[in-house]
C-alpha cells in the first residue's frame, strides 16, 4: 500500500537510529538506512539489527545500504525522492563522519530536503553540542536542520509503545515538516525554537542517569532518586543559563521527562552503566573495561567529562556533576561523593 511519502534516508545503524527507521516505515513506501559494516548489514537483510535489538522484527520496508553508491540504487534516478535525512550517529562519531561525507548529504540539502540530528552528547575536546558541529558543515541550511530528544527508549518504539518527543529547530516550515513525516499514532513531535535547552537536556539527562545508577546499586531508594532528579533539574538549569537555553525546555519531554525515563527505567544503557561501576573496585582500568563490553556509545562517560570542563569555564555550580566526573575520571570512591553532597549543611542553606 502507497504511503504519504517516498524515500527516508536513516544514516547510522545503533538502537535509536534502528528504532526511528522502524518509525518513518509507518509513513514512507522505503526507508533506507544507511550502515558502514558488512555484518550489520546482513542483519538489516535477515530483517532485524540483531547486534543491538535482538528478536525485534523489523518493517519489511526498511532496507539496508553498505556504500553511497547503494544508496543511490535503492533510490533511483531523483535525489528528491528521498524526502528526509535522520542522523542517529553518536556524538563522539558525528564531526568525522560529516567531515568525511559533506558533500553527500550538501547534495540532498541542496534540494531543501529536512533533516533530523537525534545525537545527544556534548563534545569533550571543543565543548560542542551537535547544533555547533552541524550548523558548522553546512552552515547555508541550518534552517532544513532540526534536533530530535526526549524520553524514548528504542526498544519501546519498536514495541509501539506511546512516545512523546521535543523537537527543535530554527524554521517553523521545516519543523512542520518534520512532524508530519514521523508522527504516527504512537510517536508524538512537539516542536520548538529553543535547540539548545532541548540539546543541552539530552545530553545532560545522561550523566545523570549514571548517578542514578550508582545510587541504585549502592541500596538508595526512591526518595534518594527524587533527591538526585529535583536537585539534577536544577543543576541542568545552570548549565542553560550560559547556553542561553529556555528554563522551561528543562522542564519538558527532552529534560525532566527523558531524565525521569533514564534514571528510573530498566533499559537505560547509562544507568546500566552507573551500575556497573558501583559494584566493583573504582578504577580507570575497570570502567574502560564495562565500556568496552558495551555494544552501544555510553554517552553519558565524555559528557560527564564536557560537564565538567563547561562547569570550570562559567564557574557553574553543579555538585552532581562534578561528583560523577570524580567517580568517572578521579577513581573517587561513589559512597564518599554522596557523603560529601550531603555535607552541605554548614556550607549552604540549600543544596540548590
Amino acid at each position: 500500500m502507497n504511503k504519504k511519502y517516498k524515500i527516508a534516508l536513516v544514516i547510522g545503524s545503533g538502537m535509536f537510529a534502528t528504532s526511528m527507521a522502524s518509525v518513518l516505515a509507518n509513513n514512507f513506501n522505503l526507508v533506507i538506512i544507511k550502515v558502514r559494516r558488512d555484518e550489520i548489514y546482513q542483519m538489516f537483510k535477515a530483517g532485524e539489527n540483531s547486534a543491538y535489538l535482538p528478536g525485534i522484527k523489523l518493517p519489511t520496508n526498511v532496507i539496508p545500504a553498505l556504500s553511497w553508491a547503494e544508496v543511490d540504487t535503492l533510490r533511483g534516478s531523483s535525489l528528491s525522492d528521498i524526502e528526509i535525512i535522520v542522523s542517529g550517529l553518536p556524538s563522539a562519531a558525528i564531526k568525522e563522519y560529516f567531515a568525511d561525507y559533506q558533500g553527500e548529504i550538501s547534495r540532498y540539502l541542496k534540494l531543501n530536503i529536512p533533516f533530523v540530528s537525534l545525537t545527544k552528547g556534548i563534545d569533550p575536546i571543543d565543548l560542542k553540542l551537535s547544533d555547533d558541529i552541524l550548523f558548522d558543515y553546512f552552515n547555508p541550511y541550518r534552517d532544513l536542520i532540526t534536533f530530535l530528544s526526549g524520553p524514548s527508549f528504542a526498544e519501546e518504539i519498536l514495541q509501539q509503545q506511546i512516545t512523546l518527543v521535543s523537537l527543535a529547530g530554527r524554521s517553523n516550515k521545516t519543523l512542520t515538516q518534520v512532524s508530519n513525516m514521523l508522527n504516527t499514532p504512537f510517536f508524538k513531535l512537539f516542536p520548538t525554537y529553543d535547540i539548545k535547552g532541548v540539546l543541552l537536556g539530552g545530553a545532560l539527562k545522561n550523566v545523570l542517569a549514571i548517578a542514578g545508577g550508582i545510587i541504585e546499586e549502592l541500596g538508595y531508594n526512591h526518595n534518594t532518586r527524587a533527591a538526585l532528579i529535583t536537585a539534577g533539574i536544577a543543576d541542568m538549569l545552570r548549565f542553560g543559563v550560559v547556553f542561553n537555553a529556555r528554563s522551561e525546555s528543562f522542564y519538558g519531554f527532552s529534560g525532566m521527562g527523558d531524565l525521569i525515563l533514564t534514571t528510573t527505567g530498566n533499559l537505560s544503557r547509562n544507568k546500566i552503566f552507573g551500575m556497573e561501576i558501583a559494584r566493583g573496585e573504582n578504577s580507570e582500568k575497570n570502567i574502560q573495561e564495562i565500556l568496552a563490553k558495551h555494544h552501544t556509545v555510553i554517552e553519558g562517560y565524555q559528557t560527564a567529562k564536557a560537564a565538567q570542563l563547561i562547569s570550570e569555564r562559567y564557574d557553574i555550580k553543579c555538585k552532581i556533576f562534578n561528583g560523577v566526573y570524580s567517580v568517572l575520571y578521579e577513581n573517587a570512591n561513589p559512597t564518599a561523593v554522596i557523603n560529601n553532597l550531603m555535607d552541605f549543611s554548614s556550607r549552604v542553606k540549600t543544596l540548590f
